[in-house]
């Protein structure tokens, strides 16, 4: 059938202004995409990968970035630790905020120095609530795996990178590090306070790239290989002590859980030989709290009672290599001088309960260390000479460890 020409005339008008309209329209996502990847590199330097970056569920609509020197990457100060923060509208819609932007987005990197200190728990933490008072989730650090130095937490991911030739602003380097992540864990963009599966490989690719590119910047021989795929969920937590595996699965063994004073439940992680911290804490659930308070630390002035989950715990961390030279324990106060958990030797912080112990593995040392609470030390410190000692020999064992020193028992005593 032949199509009238005046009807053949208005189809072509037609599809030429689609094809404008279309254009045009692709014209301003191209431009918006551009304007966004140009937001994100100069707000980080070039040092975090804008396509990745953009990829995160909340990267959605016009991109912005904060335009004071907090929020932006200082290539001159590289060495002590830079951030650059990035905004969405999206993000914004989805919190309902009235202006349409918010922060979303946050990459941090540095250099950890050598001889920079690394420190355990204060016996004052809230293990249980590190977002406030009463947090609905507590999602204890993974490690990253896949060969690489790093950790998984509920809003990002951090990585390691050792550089012992490298410099940044005319200092050398110890080891670089780099951190991606969502700005809050409990928002729109999250699954039950912790990253989804897409963001989580998202900020770990994110993290790795931004390190190597760092590592380009500092003159460093190594690079990270690619982040794993499919980086899992991290498990919440605390979990009842029968069911403690990875860095716990040494305090189940022992069989001391099923006794009163000592913790029923456990935070812990996967482990992994490349962690510089292994962590395993132990937990007294709020029945067990109570009654350990009821049955010693009532009527004591020094004893609080353990208003809130997770008051009443003793964390245990071991630190490897160079991170075990410089172990510092917490001071008591701002006047005193920071206890030094020493490579060879064992003691206790001068007031508060925190211990170490030390050994040697394939060489390098290693220090072990032990906080517990203020008022459950005041209370059971004596109990927890067995379990320091338990948990040292299965580092040892685990590891193939040497030469281990332990505190005198005399310093696991109830000060009162």
């Amino acid at each position: 059938m032949q199509v009238p020409e005046g009807v053949r005339k208005t189809g072509n008008v037609l599809l030429c202004l689609v094809a404008v309209v279309g254009i045009v329209w692709g014209g301003k996502e191209i431009w918006q995409v551009l304007s966004n990847r140009h937001q994100i590199n100069e707000a980080c330097a070039g040092l975090v990968p804008a396509g990745r970056v953009l990829a995160l569920s909340p990267a959605g609509g016009e991109v912005t970035h904060r335009v004071s020197d907090e929020g932006t990457i200082q290539l001159d100060d590289l060495a002590s630790g830079e951030d650059c923060e990035i905004f969405s509208t999206e993000a914004g819609e989805k919190q309902g905020t009235s202006s349409g932007e918010r922060w979303f987005f946050t990459g941090a990197m540095g250099a950890v120095a050598q001889g920079a200190a690394y420190t355990p728990e204060d016996p004052w933490d809230d293990l249980l609530d590190p977002l406030g008072p009463y947090s609905a989730h507590v999602y204890p650090e993974q490690p990253l795996g896949g060969g690489i130095a790093g950790t998984v937490s509920d809003t990002g991911v951090t990585v390691h990178l050792p550089c012992a030739e490298g410099r940044l602003g005319g200092r050398p380097v110890g080891t670089l590090w780099a951190w991606a992540g969502l700005t809050e864990s409990d928002s729109p963009f999250t699954e039950q306070g912790q990253l989804t599966d897409h963001d989580r490989d998202v900020l770990a690719d994110t993290a790795v790239i931004t390190a190597n590119r760092l590592a380009d910047r500092a003159g460093c021989a190594d690079r990270l290989p690619d982040a794993p795929d499919d980086v899992p969920a991290l498990t919440e937590g605390p979990t009842s002590a029968a069911k403690a595996d990875g860095t716990c699965a040494w305090y189940r063994s022992s069989g001391l859980a099923q006794r009163g004073k000592y913790g029923d439940q456990v935070l812990q992680s996967r482990s992994d030989p490349r962690a510089w911290d292994e962590g395993c804490a132990l937990i007294l659930s709020p029945q067990r709290a109570n009654a350990v308070w009821e049955a010693q630390g009532d009527g004591l002035d020094s004893v609080y009672s353990p208003d809130r989950p997770g008051k009443y715990f003793a964390s245990f961390h071991t630190y490897s290599g160079d991170a075990a030279r410089n172990v510092r324990l917490r001071r008591s106060s701002a006047s005193d001088a920071p206890v030094d958990a020493e490579p060879g030797k064992a003691g206790r912080d001068t007031e508060e309960p925190v211990w170490w112990a030390s050994s040697v593995c394939a060489g390098q040392p290693r220090i072990h260390t032990m906080t517990m609470s203020s008022a459950y030390g005041r209370v059971a410190a004596p109990e927890y000479e067995r379990i320091f000692r338990i948990y040292v020999d299965d580092q040892a064992r685990r590891h193939g460890c040497t030469g281990i020193t332990f505190p005198a028992a005399s310093s696991f005593r109830e000060d009162r």
